[in-house]
C-alpha cells in the first residue's frame, strides 16, 4: 500500500479530502490542477500545475501515479480516456460521459429502470416553446452541461411566464427541460462499488437546499424502509450498468406514496456524503480511495444520528461558536477567501 500513488484531477475540498483519505492508508497523492495553491494542494504530496486537458500533463500523471481518480464530473472525457490508455481511471470515463450531459444522464437511468422527471431536449427557441406546452407551461429549463448548485437554470412556474427569448438567456447551448415533480423530501444516497463487485451503500440522507446549494444533510431520512431499499437497488443498478469503480452520489425525489424519481448523479464523492466522516467509522472519502486502490470495502453502518450544514460564505464566521458546541466536528476546506455562495467548510453535529 505505501508503494501506490494516487492520482487526483482536481483540486478543490473534494479532492483534499480525498487526499486526507489517502495519506491515513500510506498512499502518496498527485494533484492535477491549474490553481497552485488550491484546497486540495495544499495536503497533496505533489501538483502538477496545468489545465485538465493539458498533453504534457497528463502524460506526466499517467508516468507518476498507480491509478487516477477524479473529484468532480466536468474533467474532460477526451483527458479521462486518455489518461485510462496508460493507467487505470476510476470511476470509468464512461461514468463521467454519462454524467456531464443531463439528456444523456436522463436517458441513461431510464434505461436502468429508474424513473425520472419527464423532459425534452431543447436545441432551439421553437423546442422550448414546444416542450412548454407539453408540460403545461411549467418546468425547470437548465443547460445540459456544467451547471451545478442552481447554475444555469431557469424556472418558468406558469403558463403566464413568458418563454420569449429563453434560449438565448441560457448561452443558446443544448438544454433539457425537466417537468416539475411533487414531492415530499429530497434524498440522496451514497454507494460504493469495489474492484471485485463488491457494493456497500450508505443510509439514505434528506437534503434541504438554498437558493440550488445544499444546506443540510439529516440523518436518519424520514423515509420508509422501503423506500431506503429502493434508494440502495437504484444505486446497484446504476453502479452495474457502469462497470463502475468508486463512490458515487445519486439524488432523488421522494414521492407521497414513498416511490423515488431519480435527479441526477455524481461519479464522484458528494457533498450530502460528508456526514459520513463523522457518524460512520469508514467515511465516503476512505471508501473512495479504497475501491479505486483495489482494497476491500469498509463497513457503511451508520454509528450515530446527525446533521451536516455546509458553510457557506459568511457562514465561516460561525465557527468559532461550532467549535464550543459538543459533538461537532467541524472540517474547513483551506480558502483563505469568502464569497456568496462558495462553499468554505461543513459541520457535522451528532445526536446520540
Amino acid at each position: 500500500m505505501s508503494a501506490k500513488t494516487i492520482g487526483i484531477i482536481g483540486g478543490g475540498q473534494l479532492g483534499r479530502m480525498l487526499a486526507m483519505a489517502a495519506a491515513r492508508l500510506n498512499f502518496r497523492t498527485v494533484i492535477l490542477e491549474p490553481q497552485a495553491d488550491s484546497p486540495a494542494a495544499q495536503l497533496a504530496n505533489e501538483q502538477i500545475v496545468a489545465a485538465y486537458d493539458d498533453a504534457a500533463a497528463l502524460a506526466e500523471l499517467a508516468k507518476r501515479c498507480d491509478v487516477v481518480t477524479y473529484e468532480f464530473e466536468n474533467v474532460p472525457v477526451a483527458a479521462a480516456e486518455e489518461l485510462a490508455r496508460h493507467v487505470p481511471v476510476y470511476p470509468p470515463p464512461k461514468a463521467l460521459e454519462m454524467a456531464q450531459d443531463r439528456l444523456t444522464e436522463k436517458r441513461f437511468i431510464n434505461g436502468c429502470g429508474i424513473p425520472t422527471a419527464r423532459f425534452h431536449a431543447v436545441d432551439s427557441q421553437v423546442d422550448l416553446e414546444k416542450a412548454l406546452a407539453d408540460f403545461g407551461g411549467q418546468g425547470v429549463l437548465k443547460t445540459r452541461r456544467l451547471g451545478y448548485d442552481g447554475k444555469g437554470q431557469r424556472v418558468y412556474r406558469s403558463a403566464a411566464d413568458s418563454a420569449e427569448g429563453g434560449f438565448e438567456a441560457l448561452g443558446g447551448v443544448p438544454l433539457i427541460l425537466e417537468s416539475f415533480v411533487s414531492f415530499e423530501r429530497e434524498i440522496s444516497i451514497i454507494a460504493a462499488r469495489g474492484l471485485d463487485g463488491s457494493i456497500a451503500c450508505y443510509d439514505p440522507a434528506e437534503n434541504v437546499h438554498r437558493d440550488g446549494i445544499l444546506h443540510t444533510s439529516t440523518l436518519p431520512a424520514s423515509i420508509s424502509a422501503a423506500t431506503a431499499a429502493a434508494a440502495r437497488e437504484a444505486a446497484e443498478k446504476i453502479l452495474a450498468a457502469l462497470g463502475y469503480v468508486g463512490v458515487i452520489g445519486i439524488e432523488f425525489f421522494a414521492l407521497a406514496d414513498g416511490s423515488l424519481i431519480a435527479n441526477e448523479m455524481a461519479p464522484r464523492v458528494h457533498n450530502s456524503g460528508h456526514w459520513t466522516e463523522a457518524a460512520c467509522v469508514v467515511s465516503q472519502f476512505e471508501q473512495h480511495i479504497r475501491a479505486v486502490a483495489g482494497l476491500p470495502l469498509g463497513n457503511p453502518v451508520r454509528h450515530s444520528d446527525c446533521v451536516m450544514q455546509n458553510l457557506i460564505g459568511d457562514d465561516i464566521l460561525s465557527v468559532p461558536d461550532w467549535l464550543r458546541r459538543d459533538e461537532a466536528l467541524v472540517h474547513l476546506y483551506g480558502k483563505t477567501e469568502s464569497r456568496p455562495g462558495r462553499k468554505m467548510g461543513h459541520v457535522t453535529q451528532l445526536r446520540r
